[in-house]
């Protein structure tokens, strides 16, 4: 079974997995977890460990996308995101075409790491989309 298709039913079930402070996955919730997918996770735990490390030097751009994609799967809600790109059309016609070039680039399967689908087009739709979501931010700060 792929990472990211344990992880998301994971974060579906209600129960958090994560990367705890001393860089070690860490479950809260475990026991809304089915059988068969604590299971799973039990047999890739090398891989599982390996996804959440691979993310934990990621810039605050990276993780903000990874986000994004988490709350438009349907696999972690984020309330902030949500309401920003339900506020601002332009940004969810950004994120849009940023998923579209990926796509394009080869990323047809969401359980799949969408980062070996980037490339330098992809790349400055992301920039682009980062900035849109801090200036956000930085507004719904100053209210």
């Amino acid at each position: 079974m792929q990472v990211l298709m344990i992880l998301s039913q994971i974060w579906k079930s209600g129960a958090n997995i994560y990367l705890d402070t001393d860089d070690r996955v860490a479950i809260k919730n475990q026991n809304l977890i089915p059988a068969e997918v604590m299971q799973a996770a039990e047999q890739n735990f090398q891989s599982i460990d390996a996804w959440f490390k691979s993310w934990k030097d990621a810039s605050s751009e990276k993780i903000t996308l990874m986000k994004m994609v988490h709350q438009i799967c349907g696999w972690q809600h984020n309330e902030k995101l949500n309401n920003w790109l339900c506020a601002e059309e332009n940004s969810l016609i950004l994120f849009n075409d940023w998923m579209i070039a990926l796509a394009n680039n080869g990323w047809k399967d969401i359980y799949e790491d969408y980062r070996q689908f980037e490339n330098d087009e992809s790349n400055k739709l992301a920039k682009e989309l980062y900035i849109n979501a801090v200036t956000y931010a930085k507004k719904g700060a100053g209210a």
